[in-house]
């Protein structure tokens, strides 16, 4: 009988009807990041095949993803000018506004997340204002600045925020600067569980981002603490979170579950640089099948309970699931 059962499942009528868990190209997000300045979009030699661009190479790599078939992106801006509290991206007239404006204007119904902190922008290179006697962020200053920052992006166009510097209470801060200036329908993507991980590091190159001293230790999480994981993925949800992140995520698949069995709220998981680099190096030196290895890895990260993917394989994924 069992030896019958798995001739059965070898016929591909079958295999299909059984599938449990599938890839769509609706689950997932692509990362852009948008740099200040008019020139042809620069490679990241960490990151093969990820880009800086201007605003009109964004507008045009847009269109190819719509093309493709993906329907959100997670925007990250590179200004030319940083000061000491990251000023740049609290203008009406910031990158990120602009190129948000650019976007819809061409592409109205694709949806535009934005990632809402001040590493890229601050000069020190931390996630907030430093305080002037510890060096440390200034929690609260902070708060005051990213309400600041995320009324610019609604105001441009965007469809979510995503705020990913970790300060407690963000979630409830933002929640209650949008409802207050009437954005009551701007959902919040929070980066609920967001480790203080190894595998940033090529993203960091990408954003032009890395502390000029010190870590991000304080204030995001330690890769060891499962269960602070899930209180602080469930306190956010308290403070009106609509969506709930891991990040990273493929060192994380037990998080990610965890949480899922904890919430009804959907669970994004952020396949970060790092993830993808390992991949593409791989890849690239013949040591794996890339396409095989990159289905099987965003197919875990379903699995395990993730209803989105941000990810740099993003493009590669949805034309592998045409083909």
């Amino acid at each position: 009988m069992f030896r019958r059962f798995r001739r059965l499942r070898t016929h591909k009528t079958i295999r299909d009807m059984t599938t449990q868990t599938r890839l769509h190209k609706d689950d997932f997000v692509y990362p852009l990041f948008v740099k200040e300045g008019k020139f042809d979009k620069i490679e990241v030699l960490s990151m093969p095949g990820v880009y800086q661009m201007d605003i009109e190479t964004i507008v045009s790599e847009v269109a190819q993803l719509v093309d493709i078939g993906i329907k959100a992106v997670l925007l990250f801006g590179i200004p030319d000018h940083k000061d000491e509290i990251g000023s740049e991206c609290m203008s009406d007239n910031s990158l990120i506004a602009r190129t948000i404006i650019a976007i819809k204007k061409k592409f109205p119904d694709i949806y535009v997340i934005t990632d809402l902190c001040f590493c890229e922008y601050t000069s020190h290179g931390h996630c907030g204002v430093l305080d002037e006697t510890t060096g440390a962020v200034d929690n609260d200053k902070t708060l005051l600045n990213s309400s600041t920052q995320a009324l610019v992006h609604v105001k441009a166009g965007a469809d979510m925020i995503a705020p990913s510097g970790m300060m407690d209470g963000i979630v409830a801060t933002l929640r209650h600067t949008l409802d207050t200036h009437g954005y009551t329908d701007i959902p919040i993507m929070s980066y609920s569980t967001k480790f203080a991980s190894a595998f940033y590091g090529p993203f960091r190159d990408v954003a032009q981002s890395s502390p000029d001293k010190g870590d991000r230790k304080s204030y995001q999480m330690s890769v060891a603490n499962r269960l602070e994981a899930i209180e602080e993925s469930l306190e956010d949800e308290a403070q009106g979170a609509d969506m709930l992140m891991v990040k990273p995520a493929l060192s994380f698949l037990d998080i990610i579950r965890d949480i899922k069995n904890s919430t009804n709220l959907p669970i994004v998981a952020y396949n970060v640089s790092g993830e993808y680099a390992m991949l593409k190096l791989a890849g690239a030196k013949g040591l794996l099948d890339y396409d095989k290895v990159m289905f099987e890895t965003l197919l875990s990260m379903k699995r395990a309970g993730a209803s989105i993917i941000i990810t740099y394989h993003a493009k590669e994924i949805c034309r592998l699931l045409d083909r």
